[in-house]
């Protein structure tokens, strides 16, 4: 159970509507947990928050330098893409770098992320296709990595073909978990998707965001830092291809200007990787930050709205680039006349993370 006040409140004319549960935890660089709410250690499904440690896997299986993939195509690996025009098009354009086809793909089309997308559809009468999967970058990316190690690409989505293998095998090592400790179910797009600790998809981002600081391999703790820091960097370079026009990641990562970035995963998951400044060392970080959150009940607006707030509370970027997010932070309660009807609070308040269980708020720090 989590304490009472862990949760976001809407409210319709101040009557108490609902309540969502919320988990956080933050960690630093070297994997200690700094800040909590809720269950940190929550058992949680990425989703598509897993997206850079699937794509790590298919850099290391060198397909990305065999089929000459650029690092707008590694972003688009990492995306859950608004199936814009250019989405749509750079999907078209991995295919043929890898002479593969569309009906290769083993994802199937779906209705857009974004709603401006879906009305143009709609009035074109357009039914999208697997080209039009938010996933389409990330299933063309396992299909390049099957083939450069020598396997069938036909099945390349199946759990025990070997390149899920080699995903699940890298995703359990960027978490620091045994692979048995890693739960696997599948996901929308029809690729595994891993389950672990919240407090691990935490880790991951923040090993991302220290691998682009030089922390990864400077140190000589991993061969993978050069890696990390390329897909840290293809994702803060080419935000729009990560989401798409008016969608968060996209408008985070191109508010923080390349010191974070955040991945949305379905069901109201998020994952944040902050690179090292003084705003992590007065947090007490040891280098980056690693931020991740689960919305108990699925609801992606309130994620948003709890992603935002917490960034606020822990005092990351200047108040100048927070205030870019801000009609995700407080979400407009309106009705079908445009008449306002509520709102949306945060009642909760992050709590220092100690060993013996003694915590404090972090608001001192932040202000």
């Amino acid at each position: 159970m989590t304490p009472s006040e862990d949760f976001v409140v809407t409210d319709r004319g101040g009557i108490v509507e609902n309540r969502h549960r919320v988990h956080v935890a933050v960690v630093d660089a070297k994997g200690r947990l700094l800040y909590t709410l809720g269950d940190p250690t929550r058992m949680t499904l990425a989703r598509s928050a897993a997206k850079p440690a699937q794509a790590l896997a298919i850099l290391e299986t060198n397909g990305f330098e065999r089929y000459g993939f650029d690092d707008a195509d590694l972003a688009l690996m990492c995306a859950s893409h608004s199936s814009e025009e250019r989405h749509i098009a750079r999907t078209r354009a991995m295919l043929s770098k890898i002479k593969a086809e569309e009906a290769d793909l083993r994802c199937g089309g779906h209705s857009s992320l974004s709603e401006t997308v879906n009305r143009a559809w709609i009035k074109q009468d357009y039914t999208p296709t697997a080209v039009c999967s938010n996933c389409s970058g990330k299933h063309v990316g396992m299909i390049a990595g099957a083939r450069a190690i020598g396997a069938g690409a036909e099945d390349y989505h199946l759990p025990d073909h070997p390149m899920q293998v080699i995903v699940k095998r890298t995703v359990a090592e960027l978490c620091d978990l045994d692979p048995q400790d890693v739960e696997w179910g599948i996901d929308g797009c029809n690729l595994p998707t891993p389950a672990f600790p919240l407090d691990r998809l935490a880790r991951l981002y923040a090993k991302l965001a220290s691998a682009a600081d030089g922390g990864e391999w400077r140190e000589g703790s991993s061969r993978r830092g050069p890696a990390l820091a390329r897909i840290f960097q293809a994702m803060t370079r080419h935000p729009d291809m990560v989401a798409g026009e008016g969608r968060y990641c996209t408008v985070l990562m191109g508010a923080f200007g390349g010191a974070i970035i955040g991945k949305l995963g379905a069901d109201a998951s998020y994952a944040i990787g902050v690179r090292a400044s003084d705003d992590t060392r007065r947090l007490g970080a040891d280098g980056a930050l690693g931020i991740s959150v689960k919305i108990e009940d699925g609801n992606v607006e309130i994620l948003y709205a709890v992603v935002t707030e917490i960034l606020e509370q822990l005092g990351i970027g200047s108040p100048e680039r927070r205030k870019q997010l801000a009609e995700f932070h407080h979400p407009k309660r309106v009705n079908t006349m445009g008449v306002t009807t509520g709102g949306v609070s945060f009642p909760f308040e992050l709590r220092g993370y100690t060993p013996d269980g003694e915590n404090s708020s972090p608001a001192a720090l932040t202000r």
